[in-house]
């Protein structure tokens, strides 16, 4: 890498590990919901592929919103290959339980209140 950092995923200043937390969950959330709402629901159908559009761009209005109190993950796995290579895991867990929690939420509201 030529000496170059690897960045990491990281909560912005004068967030605190709680609100970071809670920022993945909403953003989370609001990505699968949105996917289980406009590609996933068996009533709508795929939407003529205006669902994977409307993806798209909750996951830019995410990264809008939530860029820079939580560096808007919203994938374990989007945070864990950087935190591995640079060895830094500091509020590691916020990338892992938000996203867990805010996918259980989503499911669970699109489950049982609208594809029902």
């Amino acid at each position: 890498t030529g000496g170059m950092e690897t960045p990491i995923h990281s909560l912005g200043k004068g967030v605190d590990p709680m609100q970071g937390l809670l920022m993945e969950v909403i953003l989370t959330f609001s990505l699968l919901f949105t996917v289980y709402t406009t590609i996933v629901d068996p009533k709508k159908g795929p939407l003529q592929g205006q669902g994977i559009l409307l993806t798209g761009l909750v996951v830019g209005a995410n990264i809008f919103a939530g860029g820079l109190f939580s560096a808007a993950s919203m994938n374990p796995a989007r945070s864990f290959g950087p935190a591995l290579v640079s060895g830094d895991w500091t509020d590691h867990w916020i990338y892992w339980v938000g996203p867990l929690v805010g996918g259980a939420l989503a499911g669970l509201v699109c489950e049982n209140f609208f594809i029902v």
